[in-house]
């Protein structure tokens, strides 16, 4: 489209929405407050419409939820139940856990130092420059048969 052509296009739209306008204001069967006053009643009536509907469809739905599910209320109460049933039981359970571990291992502990001492004490006695193996004698005994050397 050439610049000619676009601004007549633009020139012949503004002409027409003037004479549109024209028209309109011409030829209304009633002033402009009047027409804004029914423009807003429409729009009140909808607007009211929209929450008649509304309020319907949420009282519709309600009642459709409580009469298939009668016993949800209480099922859910009994589960909610079970549930903090469960966590006191597994505290119950970390608690004592826990004093277990405790207490097996301050019993490992010492369990160690009494035979780190054992071993400490049987060492040092055991490599002692003065015990000396007296009276002490070793015998090799061969209990396999012999071969006989003749064939």
């Amino acid at each position: 489209m050439s610049t000619k052509s676009f601004a007549g296009f633009l020139f012949g739209g503004m002409v027409g929405a003037a004479c549109g306008f024209a028209a309109g204001i011409l030829t209304a069967p009633r002033p402009g407050s009047e027409s804004r006053a029914m423009a807003a009643d429409a729009m009140n009536d909808a607007w009211d419409s929209a929450i008649d509907s509304y309020e319907r469809g949420t009282r519709i739905v309600n009642e459709k939820l409580s009469s298939s599910c009668p016993g949800m209320g209480s099922t859910t109460d009994e589960l909610r139940a079970k549930v903090d049933l469960a966590r006191e039981r597994m505290d119950q359970l970390r608690d004592s856990l826990s004093d277990a571990v405790t207490t097996t291992s301050s019993q490992v502990q010492d369990a160690m130092s009494e035979v780190s001492d054992k071993v400490t004490e049987a060492t040092n006695s055991a490599f002692e420059p003065e015990a000396k193996a007296e009276g002490v004698h070793v015998e090799v005994v061969d209990d396999a048969p012999k071969a006989s050397t003749e064939q």
